[in-house]
């Protein structure tokens, strides 16, 4: 399981409004509400998960991120977060366009798919990487859209979309001087701050 990113409550405003699509057990929310003294409403889709978020005390609604958010305002939150959430969604192009609608910044991390480990896997190995990274067998993986810095980095182009901040993050939430001097090659995890050009 790849670990939270240390870097992001670094990026969240004290008493902001803070959406968490995909937000899994919680655990990112209910820091962010201890620490910062944010307002913040998860959104996730396995039940089970859910009912711990609940047991947490967090505000949590059931809903498939593919079917986009039209359920909220224009600007209703200060950051809208998704932590690798982003490679599972059939049309991340047009997610990273809604969660920029309803926020005025966005927060989104993903599994860097050039990282060095994929590959010496993919190009010696010759098949698709199976590590602490991608955990799945390519048949049976929740990750639909893998990426790495550089295509991201094109879409936002494509968007509109300013980067605000970058940073990677090893397995542990680690940033490295390696990832940042060369993130594509040694950035395991991607991590970036957005918002929408004006």
């Amino acid at each position: 399981m790849i670990l939270t990113a240390k870097r992001i409550p670094d990026w969240v405003a004290a008493n902001s409004r803070i959406l968490d699509l995909g937000c899994g057990d919680g655990r990112l929310l209910a820091e962010l509400i201890e620490s910062h003294g944010i307002t913040g409403l998860g959104l996730e889709l396995d039940p089970e998960k859910i009912a711990i978020c609940l047991d947490r005390g967090l505000s949590v609604v059931q809903q498939d991120l593919n079917r986009g958010l039209s359920n909220f305002r224009d600007q209703q939150f200060d950051t809208v977060l998704m932590t690798q959430t982003l490679q599972a969604i059939r049309r991340p192009d047009l997610l990273l366009d809604e969660m920029l609608r309803v926020g005025r910044e966005a927060i989104v991390t993903f599994p860097n798919f050039a990282h060095l480990k994929n590959r010496l896997q993919l190009g010696l190995g010759g098949h698709m990487p199976v590590n602490p990274q991608l955990p799945n067998p390519w048949y049976d993986t929740p990750n639909i859209h893998l990426s790495t810095f550089d295509d991201f980095e094109a879409l936002c182009r494509t968007l509109g979309i300013r980067i605000l901040d970058r940073d990677t993050a090893n397995l542990s939430g680690q940033s490295t001087w390696l990832g940042r001097v060369w993130p594509n090659l040694f950035g395991e995890v991607a991590i970036y701050r957005l918002t929408k050009e004006s």
